[in-house]
């Protein structure tokens, strides 16, 4: 997995915000900094972040990157299968706002692992900043990809790299109006800044990382038995305890409360779900 290898992220898709006022607007929005954001001819510094509801609860997750030098404009890597919603949403806030959208058809999203950092004749590259082991992500256009000098490897790969790290995923592992931050580890996930003010769903998050409020959070877990179903009901003894979300190869994540885990931990009891044992990963 450390050897200079591309994914191809056809799952995701790129979303422009430019304007004057464009930094500005989704600074009031999203759950990260967006003066964390730079770039410089050789790539810059992107940012992981959340748009939630008022409440708190988990909408949309995207990386923000900087096309450029100067470049006042944002791009945001989302979901792809979601990008209407996501516009939708991003467009009932611009009220009075000078920032214009552009969903960028022609471009494509891709993972690159190892040390390598192609230099590109168009596009953004820059590392992952969820965690060190997925190395860079890059937005460039459709063409381009054979210029990158790497070898292309399988989707699954990448996927049970991210399990393997416990890194969850848009849409399966991130329920929208379900999941909350705190409990999805977007703190350490470099997803949210506790520091920058104000924005959608501030309130809760902050609550639940000064108050200790966390009682269950999303675990990577390993399978010894059939994978289970996403959704499948996770039993310690015969009290449901959480639920799996993706897996693959033998790995994946669960949302699993926190008190429980640890009493398993000590005494080894057996977590099951369906005719598969489940255990914490570390």
């Amino acid at each position: 997995m450390t050897t200079n290898t591309f994914y191809l992220l056809e799952d995701r898709a790129l979303l422009s915000i430019s304007g004057a006022d464009s930094r500005e607007f989704l600074q009031g929005l999203i759950s990260n900094d967006v003066d964390k954001i730079s770039a410089t001819a050789e790539g810059g510094r992107a940012i992981y972040a959340a748009l939630l509801t008022a409440q708190g609860k988990y909408l949309h997750d995207f990386f923000v990157f900087a096309p450029g030098p100067g470049d006042d404009s944002l791009v945001l890597d989302c979901e792809k299968a979601r990008i209407d919603d996501l516009l939708r949403r991003l467009r009932m806030y611009r009220l009075r706002a000078k920032v214009e959208f552009e969903i960028l058809d022609d471009w494509a999203v891709v993972a690159i692992t190892g040390d390598a950092r192609p230099a590109l004749a168009r596009g953004v590259i820059y590392d992952d900043p969820r965690h060190e082991a997925l190395g860079a992500r890059a937005a460039l256009k459709l063409g381009d990809m054979e210029g990158l000098g790497l070898t292309m490897g399988a989707r699954e790969d990448y996927d049970t790299l991210r399990l393997t790290h416990g890194i969850p995923a848009s849409g399966s592992d991130l329920i929208a109006e379900k999941s909350l931050l705190m409990e999805s580890g977007f703190e350490e996930l470099n997803g949210v800044d506790f520091e920058k003010g104000c924005y959608v769903g501030q309130e809760v998050t902050a609550r639940m990382k000064h108050r200790a409020l966390i009682r269950k959070r999303l675990f990577p877990v390993l399978i010894d038995g059939p994978a289970p179903a996403t959704g499948a009901a996770i039993l310690h003894g015969d009290i449901e305890i959480g639920e799996m979300r993706t897996s693959r190869d033998g790995r994946g994540l669960a949302m699993l409360r926190i008190e429980t885990v640890e009493e398993t931990e000590k005494t080894g009891a057996a977590l099951v779900a369906g005719d598969a044992r489940i255990r914490v990963a570390h």
